[in-house]
């Protein structure tokens, strides 16, 4: 008869059971530390790009506002002229070509327009996240928030301009504004002293509160202009250093 040997399987100790938790504990931990840092990695990289692309912004930015600047203070001392005129008629006999010329372009603005393409893509793309230093994002954001009252000071200035021409149209003749215009749209001085539709003291004055208005206006763009240009190159000059740009 035969005998059957049952086999009996070795029992292995609690401790293997244990290192062998340990070690796949390590395998998933270390993978999650190795895609977190590759995640980190490429989170810095895009952070980065996105500041030098801010910089390149900022700098156009200056170019922008320098000239923009240098409008403004053309534009108000062409006004200063224009309100000279206006309140001391005794002027104007003698120097209507130059009051035709003044008055057409001295209300003239160019609005701002600078470069926030970065900026827009961060804020609507929801990548500001990407930017880690809460005093960074808040700079950036302290910049860019001094756009709007530019923007409100246009509107008004436009607003203003349009009660300006309603006014400018009974004194000025149209005939004349049209022959200063150049074949490329630059307005030229004429030669000539062409004589006004109406030299009315109150129409003059009307026009001459308008022009005060405007010139207010324009000088209130100038200061938030100057400021926004100070502003902009601290920004980028912070920008530069902490990110190592230079």
């Amino acid at each position: 008869m035969e005998v059957h040997h049952h086999s009996h399987t070795e029992r292995k100790k609690w401790t293997h059971y244990l290192w062998e938790f340990l070690m796949l504990f390590l395998a998933v931990f270390c993978g999650f530390l190795a895609e977190n840092f590759r995640e980190h990695l490429v989170e810095h990289q895009r952070e980065k790009q996105y500041i030098e692309s801010l910089v390149a912004d900022l700098k156009s930015d200056q170019q922008i506002l320098s000239q923009h600047i240098l409008h403004l203070k053309t534009g108000l001392s062409m006004m200063d002229s224009v309100i000279t005129f206006l309140n001391t008629p005794s002027l104007i006999n003698g120097n209507t070509g130059k009051l035709y010329y003044l008055a057409r372009l001295a209300p003239r603005l160019n609005p701002l327009s600078t470069n926030s393409r970065t900026f827009e893509q961060l804020k609507n793309s929801g990548n500001f996240r990407l930017i880690r230093d809460v005093n960074t994002s808040n700079k950036i954001m302290s910049y860019y928030e001094k756009f709007p009252l530019i923007r409100l000071l246009e509107s008004v200035n436009e607003t203003e301009f349009t009660e300006y021409k309603k006014i400018a149209a009974k004194i000025i003749d149209p005939a004349v504004f049209l022959q200063m215009e150049g074949n490329n749209g630059e307005i030229k001085r004429t030669n000539d002293n062409p004589p006004l539709r109406s030299t009315d003291n109150e129409l003059l004055q009307e026009l001459s509160v308008f022009s005060v208005y405007m010139h207010g206006t324009k000088q209130g763009i100038l200061g938030a202009d100057e400021e926004l240009k100070v502003a902009g190159a601290e920004l980028m000059e912070y920008l530069e250093k902490e990110y190592h740009l230079k």
